[in-house]
C-alpha cells in the first residue's frame, strides 16, 4: 500500500493533489494535511519528498497501531490463524509494536492451545532478526509450555542471555503443570532465588498430583526460608490440608490468613469454608462463609454441597433459595443431594423447576435425576426423562447410559433397560452389573447368570450382585458356591460381599462357616467396616451364639444405629429381655437416635421376657417421646406380649382400636395366645379373622385344630383338617438341623432316612430312661392325634429336634455345645425333656425356634418356661 502511495508522487498539481487525497483519504493524517496545504505549483520536488518522508513515518506508525488493534481483535474472535497472517505487513523499524504485536499473538496462542500458530509467530520473530529480550522470551516459553512442548520451552530458556524472576518461575510451572515434579524440584533448588510465585507453583503442583503431606512440608519451609505466602499459596495449602482432613493444622493456616489480612479473597475465603465443611465443623464453615465479605457462585455451592452431604437437606435448600444467581452445579448439588437421601420426588421436581428457570442439564443433573426415577420406580417419569436425554444428544453417554440401564431394571422393565443396554456404543463394568441386578430384581436369575457369565470383566460389586441375587432367592447353596469361586479365582470380596454372605450363614445357622468368614474379614482388614460388624452380630446370634455376638458389638470401631438394633434384636431373641431393655437404654445415653425397627427389637424383648408393663411404657413412649407411628408389627408383638401374659380382653381391644388395618400377624399372635390360654371362644373370632385375610395360612390352621385336639374335640379336629384337605392347603411338616463339621444334617418326626438311624434312636432310648429317673414324664397332649398313648409316646420321643440332639451327642466331644434349629415353634414336651437331658448329659443345648432361642443349660431353659 505504502510504496503505491509513495509512487504518485510528482512536481505538477494533479500528481501533488493525488498523492494528498490518497493519503488524506486513507490515514487522515492531521499533519500531513496541514502541510499539503501550504503548498503550491512552485514547490520543489526535494520539499515533497521531505513532506513525504516526515508523513509517511507518522503514517507507518500510525498504519501499525492499526494493525495491532486489528490482531487483538482477531484474536478475541478466535482467528488466531488470520492475526498471524498480519505480520508481514508490520514496519520492520518499529520495535515497539513489533513487540507488542508478538505478545498479542503469543499470549493468544497460549489461550488457543495452538502450538503450530505458535511456531509460526516464533519464526517470523527468528526471520526478521528480532532480539525476542527477556520478557518476549517469557512468552515464548509460557506458550511452548502450555501447548505441552517443554523440550522447546527448556530451548528457549537455554539460549536467553538473561533471565529474570519469571523465566524461572515460567519454566518451573511448565514441568511442574506436566506431572514432572522431580525435575521440577530440580530446577527449584536451582534457581538463584525464590519468590512467593516460585513456592506457590510448587506447592500447588505436589497438591495438584495427590502429595498432600509434601506440599504442607513445602509450605513449612517456605515459612522458614521468610517468603511471605499470598492468596494463591494458602488456596493449595488449604486444599491440602482438606485433602487429608487435618483440620488443626488448617486452623494454623487460617490462623496465618488473618494476620496478613488475605481473608477478603473470595478463593481464600472458598477454601476455608471447604476445609470446615469437609472436616466435619459444619458451624465453622458457616460462620466463615457468614463472614466472607464477597462471595461467588463457588462459596454458596461449596456450603450448599456440605449440607446436602450432611443430610441438612432443609438447611440447604434454604441456602439454595437465597442464592443471587444460580450455575448448574448448584441445581445439581440439590437433585443429587435429595436422590441420595431418600428424597427422590423433591428431587425430580426441582429438575422441573431447574427447566423452568432456563437452566440447562448437563451429564450429572440428568444422572442424578434417573436415578431418584429409578428409586421411586417412576417409570413414566423415568421415560419423559430418557426422551429429554434423547433431544439433548447425551443418550449415548456412558454415565446417562448406565442410570436409564439401572432405572428401567428398578422399574421391573428389563426389556427397555436391555434395549437401553445394547445399544451403548461402550459396556463397562457398571453397565453390566446394573443389568445383572435388573434381571435380580425380576426373578430372572438365569438371565441374570448368563449375563454375568459374558461379562469380558467382573469386579468385585458384579460378583456381589449376583451373590446377593441368589441369597434374596434363597439359593443358598449357589451362594456359597460362587463365594468360594470368588475366594479363588475373582476380586477380594468387599464388606457388602462379607455382609451378605454372613447373612446366608445366619439363616441356615452355619456358625462354623460364620465363623471363618469372620477370620477372613479379619485377615483382609474388612472386621473394622460397620456393615460387616452389623451382619457378624446377626450371624452369631442367629446362630445362638449372643455371646460371640456382644463381643462383636464390644470390640466394633464406631456402632451405628443398626449396630444398637441387631444388639438389642438378638439378645431380645435369646430371652434375655432386661439385658435388652439396658441396651437400649444406653443407646438413647450415648445419644444414638433408634428408629421403629430398634423399637421393635424392644418389643420383642417384653414379649419373651413377659414383661408386660415395659412393653406397655415403650410402647407409649414410641410414638410420644420419639415421634415414631407404630407400625403393624408393633401392634403384632404388643397383642403377643398382652396375649401370653393372659391379658387376652386388652388383646383384643388393642386390635379393635389399632390405628392401621390388623394383618394376619396380628390375629395370628392372639390365635397364639388362645390356645396357651385355652380360650377357644376367642380362638374361634381369631382364626375367622385370620383366614379371612389369609386362607392358605396352614399355620392357622394347625393352630385352631391344635385348641380342638387340646380340648379332646376330636370332630372339629378332623373338620378343619378336611377344610385344609378341601381348600388345598398343606402344612409344612416339622423339622430340625444341625451342623457338624461345616455340614448340616435335618430330620423330620420319626426320621429313618439318615445313615446314622439305629445309633441315633439307640441314643434317645438310652435318654429316655435316663431324663426319666430324673422325673420327666411325657406330656401326652402335644401329640395332637386321636390315637393310642402308647403310640403317642412314641411320636414324642422321635420328635424332629430330639433326633437332631441325639445325632450332636453321638458326633460331637463330651462337653461342646449343640445348636439345633427348628422350623416351627418348641412344643411343650421337647422343651420339658430338652432340660432334663441338658442336666444327664452336662452340655449346653441350644434351640432355635420359629420364634426365639432357648438355652438349656443344667436343667433349665434362658426363658424361665415363659415363651
Amino acid at each position: 500500500m505504502y510504496c503505491t502511495i509513495r509512487a504518485l508522487v510528482a512536481r505538477n498539481e494533479k500528481q501533488i493533489n493525488i498523492l494528498k487525497n490518497a493519503l488524506a483519504i486513507q490515514l487522515c493524517n492531521q499533519t500531513y494535511q496541514t502541510a499539503i496545504g501550504q503548498m503550491d505549483l512552485s514547490t520543489s520536488a526535494i520539499a515533497v519528498d521531505e513532506i513525504y518522508r516526515e508523513s509517511a513515518n507518522k503514517i507507518n506508525k500510525t498504519a501499525d497501531f492499526i494493525i495491532l488493534e486489528d490482531i487483538d481483535l482477531l484474536c478475541k474472535r478466535g482467528r488466531l490463524t488470520e492475526a498471524v497472517g498480519t505480520l508481514h505487513h508490520l514496519n520492520p523499524a518499529d520495535l515497539k509494536v513489533r513487540f507488542d504485536v508478538y505478545s498479542c499473538l503469543l499470549q493468544c496462542c497460549v489461550q488457543m492451545k495452538s502450538l503450530p500458530e505458535g511456531k509460526r509467530v516464533h519464526s517470523h520473530i527468528i526471520k526478521m532478526n528480532f532480539s525476542p529480550g527477556i520478557v518476549l522470551g517469557n512468552n515464548l516459553m509460557n506458550m511452548y509450555a502450555k501447548c505441552g512442548r517443554l523440550v522447546d520451552a527448556q530451548l528457549v530458556f537455554d539460549r536467553m542471555p538473561l533471565k529474570n524472576m519469571c523465566s524461572w518461575n515460567t519454566t518451573l510451572a511448565g514441568y511442574a503443570k506436566s506431572g514432572n515434579l522431580e525435575y521440577a524440584m530440580e530446577l527449584f533448588d536451582k534457581m538463584p532465588e525464590q519468590d512467593a510465585v516460585s513456592w506457590t507453583v510448587i506447592i500447588a503442583s505436589y497438591r495438584q498430583h495427590g502429595y498432600y503431606k509434601e506440599a504442607l512440608h513445602l509450605y513449612e519451609q517456605m515459612l522458614e526460608a521468610g517468603t511471605m505466602p499470598n492468596q494463591f499459596t494458602f488456596t493449595s495449602v488449604l486444599s491440602a490440608c482438606t485433602s487429608l482432613a487435618v483440620l488443626e493444622q488448617g486452623k494454623r493456616v487460617h490462623g496465618q490468613i488473618v494476620k496478613l489480612g488475605l481473608c477478603p479473597y473470595v478463593a481464600v475465603g472458598n477454601a476455608l469454608v471447604s476445609l470446615y465443611a469437609k472436616c466435619g465443623s459444619i458451624e465453622e464453615a458457616r460462620c466463615m462463609f457468614d463472614k466472607m465479605p464477597v462471595r461467588n457462585v463457588y462459596s454458596w455451592n461449596t456450603l450448599i454441597g456440605t449440607y446436602t452431604q450432611s443430610g441438612d437437606l432443609h438447611y440447604a435448600r434454604a441456602l439454595f433459595d437465597k442464592m443471587p444467581a444460580r450455575d448448574v452445579v448448584s441445581w445439581n448439588s440439590m437433585i443429587s443431594g435429595y436422590s441420595q437421601h431418600g428424597f427422590d420426588e423433591e428431587g425430580i421436581q426441582l429438575f422441573v423447576e431447574m427447566q423452568q428457570d432456563g437452566m440447562k442439564p448437563d451429564l450429572f443433573t440428568f444422572t442424578s435425576v434417573i436415578t431418584a426415577c429409578g428409586n421411586i420406580e417412576s417409570l413414566k417419569q423415568g421415560k419423559k426423562i430418557h426422551a429429554h436425554v434423547v433431544r439433548t444428544g447425551l443418550e449415548m453417554d456412558g454415565t446417562v447410559g448406565n442410570a436409564l440401564v439401572s432405572m428401567y431394571a428398578k422399574c421391573g422393565n428389563t426389556d427397555d433397560a436391555h434395549f437401553v443396554f445394547e445399544k451403548m456404543p461402550e459396556l463397562n463394568v457398571v453397565s453390566w452389573t446394573a443389568m445383572i441386578a435388573g434381571y435380580v430384581k425380576c426373578g430372572n436369575i438365569e438371565h441374570a447368570r448368563q449375563l454375568f457369565e459374558r461379562m469380558p470383566e467382573r469386579d468385585v460389586v458384579s460378583w456381589t450382585s449376583m451373590i446377593v441375587g441368589y441369597s434374596q432367592h434363597g439359593d443358598n447353596k449357589e451362594v456359597l458356591q460362587l463365594f468360594e469361586e470368588m475366594l479363588l479365582s475373582g476380586p477380594k470380596p468387599n464388606n457388602f460381599t462379607f455382609a451378605c454372605v454372613l447373612s446366608v450363614f445366619a439363616s441356615i445357622a452355619a456358625i462354623e462357616n460364620g465363623k471363618q468368614v469372620h477370620a477372613h474379614t479379619i485377615k483382609v482388614g474388612f472386621d473394622s467396616y460397620t456393615s460387616v460388624g452389623n451382619s457378624l452380630i446377626t450371624m452369631y446370634a442367629k446362630c445362638g451364639n449372643i455371646e460371640d455376638a456382644c463381643k462383636v458389638f464390644k470390640h466394633m470401631p464406631e456402632q451405628d444405629a443398626v449396630s444398637w438394633t441387631a444388639i438389642i434384636a438378638g439378645t431380645a431373641q435369646h430371652g434375655f429381655g432386661k439385658e435388652a431393655l439396658q441396651l437400649f437404654d444406653k443407646m438413647l445415653w450415648v445419644g444414638m437416635k433408634p428408629d421403629s425397627i430398634t423399637f421393635l427389637g424392644v418389643l420383642m424383648a417384653c414379649t419373651h421376657a413377659g414383661l408386660v408393663d415395659e412393653g406397655r411404657h415403650y410402647f407409649i413412649s414410641m410414638s410420644q417421646d420419639h415421634y415414631i407411628t407404630p407400625k403393624v408389627s408393633h401392634y403384632a408383638c404388643m397383642v403377643d406380649l398382652l396375649g401370653r401374659a393372659g391379658c387376652l380382653e386388652e388383646a383384643e381391644d388393642m386390635i379393635n382400636k389399632m390405628q392401621v388395618e390388623p394383618d394376619a400377624c396380628v390375629w395370628g399372635a392372639l390365635l397364639g395366645s388362645c390356645r396357651i390360654h385355652g380360650n377357644m371362644a376367642l380362638a374361634k373370632r381369631a382364626a375367622e379373622k385370620l383366614l379371612m385375610l389369609e386362607p392358605e395360612n396352614a399355620g392357622a390352621y394347625s393352630l385352631l385344630a391344635n385348641i380342638y385336639a387340646s380340648f379332646g374335640k376330636w370332630d372339629d379336629v378332623a373338620k378343619v383338617r378336611k377344610m385344609m384337605k378341601d381348600r388345598g392347603v398343606k402344612k409344612d411338616p416339622g423339622c430340625s438341623w444341625i451342623e457338624i463339621k461345616n455340614k448340616v444334617h435335618v430330620f423330620g418326626v420319626e426320621d429313618g432316612r439318615h445313615p446314622q438311624t439305629q445309633e441315633i434312636y439307640a441314643m434317645l432310648e438310652k435318654l429316655s430312661q435316663q431324663i426319666r429317673e430324673e422325673g420327666y414324664v411325657p406330656n401326652m397332649k402335644f401329640v395332637l392325634h386321636d390315637i393310642e398313648e402308647e403310640r403317642k409316646e412314641q411320636i414324642l420321643c422321635h420328635h424332629s429336634e430330639k433326633l437332631a440332639i441325639a445325632f450332636g451327642l453321638i458326633n460331637t466331644p463330651h462337653g461342646t455345645t449343640l445348636r439345633i434349629i427348628k422350623n416351627l415353634r418348641a412344643c411343650g414336651d421337647c422343651h420339658n425333656a430338652t432340660k432334663f437331658i441338658s442336666k444327664v448329659v452336662g452340655r449346653e443345648i441350644i434351640v432355635r425356634d420359629a420364634n426365639r432361642f432357648h438355652h438349656f443349660r443344667g436343667g433349665s431353659c434362658s426363658c424361665g418356661d415363659y415363651w
